[in-house]
């Protein structure tokens, strides 16, 4: 039987792409002067208005406002017309250190180090698709990443930051994907643009030149713009907030998601490391031909080093037996600061990650997107 599987993503200037950049902005200038500081920096955003508050516990002395604003501003929301500026808008600061009780469970620095909080993660990765992606979320990534090019690189040049990209893959009964079912494709625009040559030159100049033609047919639906007019757009039209767009930083909804968000947050919150863990551990399974699909789940408990679980699912793709698959997956030390340290995660990296996903080609030079042989 053949099925319709989507997945969605999001521009770098939609609201809640522009909450996690500035937590992952605000983390990555503590990092770069503190490798060790302790970052859980949240951020909320509606109309000319935006707070960051959280804990942040670090040596290195930010402005947290700049780092606001300048974030704001590098985004493309320059412009008092768009309804939420840089200059304009109202800055709210209300960051403390992090709780001591929190900071029991990692008060040694060594391997034997506590997890920084409970929690379940999930990595996933799957043969099919791109970078052992699944197809939809890749696709809807790319398509994503082309409206911020043309409209950054003046190819269409009244595009305004936010926008959002839906794209459906029809597979076969082998989960062969067969086809584009439907592209969905929404940008901000200036006010003075017509709505024909705004779906015109979406479709030509990002859809068509990001879709592969060999999936593309005579019944793919491409609905550009749907309600025909996007012009109060970004934080002026809907609040942004970090980490509400979990399945976008994953894997589009083909995998199950432990709950916790990664923007803002440093290395020592598992929610983060054990994440990068685990698709590792995923994308190794597949790539070494023991499975087709694999999702590892893990486990924590705050202050304890050992994950209290390790699971691993191979959706019957399996080509060893599963139990030389946990053999593999034992190998590997999983213990928070020692995944801190395979993974290099002191760095200040993360605000590269924010959007356009954290795994498969916006990560491809990332310690946890390679292969390592030596373990599988």
């Amino acid at each position: 039987m053949r099925r319709v599987f989507s997945s969605e993503s999001v521009t770098e200037g939609h609201p809640d792409k522009v909450a996690d950049l500035i937590a992952d902005r605000v983390l990555d200038s503590c990092l770069e002067k503190d490798p060790y500081s302790r970052v859980a920096a949240e951020v909320a955003l509606f109309c000319q208005h935006a707070v960051l508050f959280g804990e942040v516990t670090t040596s290195a002395v930010v402005d947290y406002e700049k780092v606001v604003r300048d974030t704001v501003r590098s985004l493309g929301y320059d412009r008092s017309e768009l309804g939420f500026s840089a200059d304009r808008m109202e800055v709210e600061i209300a960051i403390h250190e992090q709780s001591p009780d929190i900071a029991l469970g990692l008060r040694n620095a060594d391997l034997e180090g506590g997890a920084g909080d409970q929690g379940i993660m999930f990595g996933y990765a799957e043969k099919d698709g791109i970078e052992f992606l699944p197809l939809p979320i890749a696709l809807a990534h790319r398509l994503c990443r082309k409206l911020a090019e043309v409209r950054k690189n003046g190819r269409i040049p009244y595009l305004r930051p936010d926008g959002k990209s839906q794209v459906s893959v029809e597979y076969d009964g082998t989960g062969k994907a067969m086809r584009i079912a439907s592209v969905v494709l929404s940008s901000a625009h200036d006010d003075d643009v017509e709505l024909g040559q705004l779906r015109d030159d979406l479709l030509g100049k990002v859809i068509l030149e990001t879709i592969p033609g060999n999936l593309i047919d005579d019944e793919t639906r491409f609905l550009i713009n749907p309600t025909g007019r996007f012009v109060l757009s970004g934080p002026a039209a809907d609040s942004g907030l970090t980490g509400r767009k979990l399945i976008v930083d994953t894997y589009g909804g083909a995998s199950r998601h432990g709950g916790g968000a990664f923007s803002g947050k440093d290395a020592s919150k598992t929610d983060r490391t054990a994440s990068y863990a685990a698709r590792f551990l995923a994308k190794n399974i597949v790539a070494s031909g023991m499975a087709d699909r694999a999702e590892v789940e893990l486990a924590y408990a705050i202050g304890v080093a050992e994950p209290v679980s390790v699971f691993i699912e191979t959706f019957g793709t399996e080509k060893v037996a599963l139990e030389e698959i946990y053999r593999k997956v034992r190998k590997v030390d999983l213990r928070p600061n020692a995944l801190i340290e395979r993974f290099d995660l002191r760095r200040p990296i993360f605000s590269s990650l924010t959007n356009y996903g954290h795994f498969g080609e916006n990560a491809a030079s990332l310690p946890w997107e390679q292969l390592d042989e030596s373990l599988f």
